[in-house]
């Protein structure tokens, strides 16, 4: 089945440096239908005004990734890593056993990024920091920028997990499957996308997300510039939309 989360649907923090939009329960925003899908635990969409941001705080036992749409964010941590990340860039901190970081937009405009939140197949691992640039390449509109194994120049996770990025400067059509005992997400991160399944036809804009629970194959339609991000996971619940 298919089953779509609208962006207007999602939870809401506003603290006036920070607009965040959370497709799943996080913070003080809490539903019980939506507390993650498979091993997919968190996408929030951040928007953070210019020299605001997140100050040094823990994370335990999380893969972490970031995915800036605009701006720039720059990141510290107790492993001695600091860097500015921009668009096109990726960046995967694998928590493990303990890290601590800060996250600021080190520029004048306002800064959005993904936060995304894997729960990893193994606890207390060395805490480690991956990131890097994916340029776009109007002849490899979908590219893979996060895998188990890190293969095709993709990083690293601690998870049967894959996410690709994919970018159309023009319109076009593309199409995804969903393999037998596997999920996936789509989350639209601008313009629009035409879906078509088994058992819809949708379209999905800015915001919007979309999950798999079967086997299949989802055909893709998106316009003049869109992106959107695919997760392939393991067909384990948690599923919103069992309860």
């Amino acid at each position: 089945m298919t089953h779509v989360r609208r962006a207007a649907e999602r939870g809401r923090a506003d603290f006036g440096w920070l607009d965040s939009h959370h497709s799943f329960s996080f913070g003080q925003y809490f539903d019980p239908r939506f507390r993650g899908f498979s091993d997919l635990l968190v996408i929030n969409d951040d928007r953070v005004t210019g020299g605001a941001g997140f100050p040094k705080h823990p994370h335990l036992d999380m893969e972490i990734v970031s995915y800036v749409v605009s701006g720039e964010l720059s990141h510290k941590d107790t492993l001695g890593n600091g860097s500015t990340i921009r668009p096109g860039d990726v960046q995967l901190m694998g928590a493990g056993r303990g890290i601590a970081h800060s996250e600021y937009n080190s520029g004048d405009s306002q800064l959005r990024f993904l936060q995304i939140w894997i729960q990893p197949t193994h606890a207390g691992t060395e805490p480690r920091y991956e990131e890097r640039r994916f340029d776009f390449d109007p002849d490899r509109r979908v590219q893979l920028v996060v895998s188990p194994d890190g293969s095709d120049g993709s990083l690293r996770i601690d998870q049967d997990a894959h996410i690709y990025r994919a970018r159309f400067a023009e319109a076009a059509a593309y199409t995804h499957e969903v393999g037998g005992g596997r999920y996936a997400w789509l989350q639209v991160v601008n313009g629009s996308v035409k879906l078509s399944t088994a058992d819809t036809e949708l379209e999905l804009t800015e915001g919007d997300g979309a999950a798999f629970d079967e086997a299949g194959k989802v055909d893709v339609r998106p316009a003049a510039g869109a992106e959107y991000l695919w997760f392939d996971l393991r067909g384990k619940g948690p599923n919103p939309w069992q309860h």
